[in-house]
């Protein structure tokens, strides 16, 4: 990498230290200074992954309680044509690695005994069974037409079926299958004698009954005897039973899940796949933990009241079914998520947040590379947001191609790639912040490890962050979704993206906790310095934002929107027949639209960028009815009308139709007056 001592100064004034040491061979020869550097309390950062078991090793060795972190930058951006410009770069990538590690969060536990189900035809099933019963627990259960033979001495539990449902996790799987075939494999002794006698030799050694060749002479059932393991009068038994492992070696995995559960492995009919996954298989014995990666806020959430359903955005999302309907609120089963974050990414209103990095320790990070890149003398930085899988992967080798070969141009000097669990864990609060914060280009890095559903999620809010960014008159393309199954597919997008327009002077907020408040955040940054003053944007479908439109000629203020509202979006007024409205605090979640009995609720999605946001305003009100009797106001005039309208012909209203024109407590006095004269004069 193109560095050197005035490197190492220039790198030590951006992150406001002393002089950072260039090493060239440091992990060897000046393994010393690498050494001596371990001697306090403070943290070590290493600029340097390829060796990081070696220095790990070192640290070991000597004792050190200096708390150790690597960074890459030379793949990042030591690497490539633009290598020479990359140091502001490289101050930002060791800034960031220099942060505190994330707070602690629960973790998800899970134990697994070994207990493995090897589901799938006969040839595949029973030869894995055989290679992985001297190191896991395995029972087999055969699907399709089995062919073949089966072991004589019962080295495991075989069963057969179909119709096999899988639910659960590593170390809680439920397996329910259909046992359709007359021979029972569990309770077969493997005697032959069955098979012996069988005149259309419709039994083989697989001791299945092929029922196409059978003509049920029924010797089979005489010569199995008291075993009992034949069975004609079995159409349909379903069995089932708890594993802890599963491995499925059907043609098509049984669960269609893009994220399947961990502990499930389907490698299909590929030989390599079920080779790297049997491997895999044997690793998943003992007691595993993983991060609890969201935080729920039902009190937010929008997804239902009183029975009806209306944002949908995180179950639709998932790609794991790990979001489901729970009345009127969602369940997440913390077993089943694999930490995607895409649900966060979608949440309207902050009921879902990433928790593990926070959502503000990421803020943290964004904003700390963007202003270390900038005190670096670095400009016009762009963010590249990549998983930590096959992203990461393609980051590396992506520089090693343009160090080696010299055909690919290699990380832009501009661009800081950050890392993330997964690409689709950030939205549209982290990538408009990171536009307030000088980030000229958000780039958002998909694989074809990323499911279709997290791409259309990200693309749509792409949508609507760049909607509201022209919107405010900043130039040029903001945000963008690369997706690239090659490492020349990434190199190529990057060096088409060009730098949009960012305000004049940096934000200098901080990240909150809630995505609303961080939007707000943002967004007021970004207005104070736009090139434009609008007093409002339109946005696509399935913004976070907008204007909810009431048809005055069907609404009768019900009130049923005011009670399905989770947002405090919708109130009424206690002294007069009043809809009322806040739109900030409006998610457009649509409740109030399907709850509305008169369907007079539209939607309307924008971005309001006046106080009247922020202000309480009358949508629809309408005079008073006064009761009949005493004339105390109550309900409106229409509502009253209509009831009379639709009640008046009814049997239980038509003889005291004037009692709906009374208030509540007129209409229970007429009763017992009415009740009172009924009684005299029956003892007349």
């Amino acid at each position: 990498m193109p560095l050197d001592a005035a490197a190492g100064a220039q790198l030590g004034a951006a992150l406001g230290t002393s002089v950072l040491p260039v090493a060239t061979e440091l992990c060897r020869r000046e393994v010393g200074a690498y050494m001596s550097s371990l001697d306090g309390v403070d943290d070590v950062v290493v600029a340097c992954t390829q060796e990081r078991a070696l220095f790990a090793e070192i640290a070991q060795q000597k004792n050190s309680v200096a708390p150790l972190r690597f960074v890459n930058i030379r793949e990042t951006g030591g690497w490539g044509a633009q290598s020479k410009s990359a140091l502001p770069k490289v101050a930002a990538l060791l800034a960031a690695a220099a942060l505190p590690d994330p707070e602690p969060v629960p973790t998800v536990d899970y134990q697994s005994a070994g207990h493995v189900l090897i589901v799938g035809p006969a040839d595949r099933a029973l030869s894995w069974a055989k290679r992985l019963g001297t190191q896991l627990d395995v029972s087999v259960l055969l699907t399709g037409n089995a062919a073949g033979e089966i072991a004589q001495d019962r080295e495991f539990p075989c069963f057969s079926g179909d119709r096999v449902a899988i639910t659960g996790w590593l170390g809680a799987f439920t397996v329910k299958w259909q046992q359709a075939n007359p021979i029972d494999l569990e309770t077969c002794t493997r005697c032959n004698a069955c098979v012996e006698v069988c005149p259309e030799n419709a039994i083989d050694l697989m001791y299945q009954i092929d029922l196409s060749k059978c003509k049920s002479h029924r010797d089979c059932v005489k010569a199995c005897g008291t075993i009992g393991a034949i069975d004609f009068t079995r159409i349909v038994t379903e069995r089932s039973s708890e594993f802890d492992l599963i491995f499925d070696l059907s043609d098509a995995a049984l669960l269609g899940l893009h994220q399947p559960p961990q502990g499930y492995f389907a490698p299909g009919a590929s030989i390599d796949k079920q080779m790297d996954e049997a491997l895999k298989l044997t690793q998943m014995v003992g007691e595993f933990s993983k991060p609890k990666f969201f935080i729920y806020k039902e009190k937010l959430c929008a997804h239902g009241r009183n029975g009806k359903v209306g944002c949908t955005s995180c179950i639709d999302v998932c790609s794991a079914e790990a979001v489901s309907h729970n009345g009127n609120l969602i369940k997440v089963n913390p077993n089943l998520c694999v930490g995607c974050g895409a649900c966060t990414t979608v949440c309207p209103s902050g009921a879902l947040a990433y928790a593990y990095p926070r959502t503000t320790d990421t803020g943290t990070r964004v904003k700390t590379m963007l202003n270390t890149y900038a005190k670096a003398g670095g400009v016009e930085p762009m963010l590249l947001l990549h998983n930590q899988e096959q992203g990461a992967a393609m980051v590396s080798e992506l520089g090693r191609l343009a160090q080696a070969k010299g055909k690919l141009q290699g990380m832009p000097a501009r661009v800081i790639p950050l890392e993330l669990h997964h690409a689709a864990s950030t939205g549209i609060d982290i990538w408009l912040a990171a536009i307030a914060y000088g980030a000229t280009h958000v780039a958002i890095l998909t694989t074809t490890q990323d499911a279709p559903q997290y791409v259309h999620a990200l693309t749509q809010q792409i949508d609507i962050a760049q909607t509201i960014l022209s919107g405010l008159g900043y130039e040029g393309v903001h945000l963008s979704l690369i997706q690239a199954s090659s490492v020349s597919q990434l190199d190529a997008a990057l060096a088409a993206i060009e730098p949009a327009q960012v305000p004049s002077k940096r934000g200098l907020f901080n990240v909150a906790a809630d995505k609303r408040n961080t939007l707000e955040l943002a967004i007021d940054h970004l207005k104070s310095f736009a090139p434009l003053k609008p007093d409002e944007i339109a946005l696509p479908a399935g913004a976070p934002y907008g204007m909810v439109i009431v048809n005055k000629d069907a609404c009768t203020l019900c009130m049923s929107c005011v009670g399905a509202c989770p947002e405090s979006a919708l109130s009424d007024n206690a002294n007069s027949p009043q809809l009322r409205f806040i739109e900030k605090n409006c998610v457009q979640c649509g409740l109030c639209e399907k709850t509305c009995p008169e369907n007079a609720i539209t939607l309307a999605p924008r971005l309001l960028l006046t106080d009247a946001a922020k202000n309480l305003q009358v949508l629809y009100e309408a005079e008073p009815y006064h009761c009949i009797s005493c004339q105390k106001p109550f309900g409106t005039t229409k509502m009253i009308e209509n009831m009379v309208s639709k009640l008046s012909l009814h049997g239980a209203f038509s003889g005291n139709i004037d009692r709906l024109k009374m208030c509540s407590d007129c209409r229970v006095i007429d009763m017992m007056a009415n009740k009172t004269e009924s009684s005299i004069a029956d003892l007349k």
